[in-house]
C-alpha cells in the first residue's frame, strides 16, 4: 500500500512540474536553450535548402489570391512560414532576430476556385483551401554577409516543384526593397505572425545585459 502511494505521489509531482513548466513557457518566461539550425552555403556562396522545415516552428500562412486581385496577384499562393527553433526561442527572450535567423517559405497553391472570387464548395463550406506544393523561399539573417540587402539574404528555391537544393541570393530590387518599406520590424512580416509580434507575445521580464 505504502508503495502504490508512493508512486501515486511521484506520478502527481511530475504532473504538477510539467505543468508549471508548461504554463510558465505559455506566460512568456525564459524557454529552454534548443540547438540551432545555421545556415548552411556551398563554395560558391549559394544557400543550401534547410532541412527538416517542416518540423520548425510555424507562425503564419498569408495569402494574397489571384481572384482578388484582377487575376495577377504578385504572390498568389499561400505563404506557409517557418522559423528555425533556436532562432525563435531567442527572439522569444530578447524580442530581437539573432544573426543566422532563418525563415522558410514555402509556397502552396489554393484549390481549383468554383465561383469567381477564387472560392469553393467543400464539406467544411464555402472558402479557399490549400492544394499543392508550388516552391519555396528562405530568408537568412547575416549582417556582413547581407549587408547591402539590410542585413538579411532572400533566396528562391523555385516557385514550382520540385524545389531546388541550392539558390543563390536575389538583388536587392528583387526582394528586399519591398521588406525594408512595409515589413513591421528587422525586415520582417511580423504583422502577420501572431506569434512574432510584440503584443503579449514576447517575454515581459527580459532585461538586456549591461554592455
Amino acid at each position: 500500500m505504502l508503495k502504490r502511494l508512493s508512486v501515486i505521489s511521484a506520478v502527481l509531482i511530475a504532473c504538477a512540474s510539467f505543468s508549471t513548466g508548461a504554463w510558465a513557457d505559455s506566460d512568456g518566461q525564459d524557454l529552454p536553450t534548443v540547438k540551432r539550425q545555421l545556415p548552411q552555403y556551398t563554395a560558391d556562396g549559394q544557400l543550401l535548402l534547410p532541412k527538416n522545415f517542416h518540423q520548425w516552428i510555424y507562425v503564419g500562412s498569408p495569402l494574397t489570391p489571384n481572384a482578388l486581385n484582377g487575376g495577377k496577384a504578385n504572390f498568389p499562393e499561400y505563404h506557409n512560414v517557418y522559423i528555425e527553433p533556436g532562432s525563435y526561442a531567442i527572439y522569444k527572450k530578447t524580442g530581437e532576430f539573432p544573426e543566422g535567423t532563418i525563415f522558410v517559405k514555402e509556397l502552396q497553391l489554393t484549390t481549383p476556385q468554383q465561383f469567381p472570387d477564387g472560392s469553393r464548395n467543400e464539406p467544411s463550406g464555402r472558402g479557399l483551401f490549400p492544394g499543392k506544393f508550388n516552391g519555396a523561399d528562405v530568408t537568412v539573417k547575416d549582417s556582413k554577409r547581407f549587408a547591402a540587402t539590410d542585413g538579411w539574404g532572400y533566396f528562391n528555391f523555385n516557385h514550382f516543384e520540385p524545389k531546388a537544393k541550392m539558390a543563390k541570393v536575389k538583388a536587392k530590387e528583387e526582394c528586399a526593397y519591398c521588406h525594408i518599406a512595409s515589413a513591421k520590424k528587422d525586415d520582417v512580416w511580423t504583422q502577420f505572425y501572431r506569434l512574432l509580434d510584440d503584443d503579449g507575445h514576447l517575454n515581459p521580464n527580459y532585461k538586456p545585459e549591461a554592455q
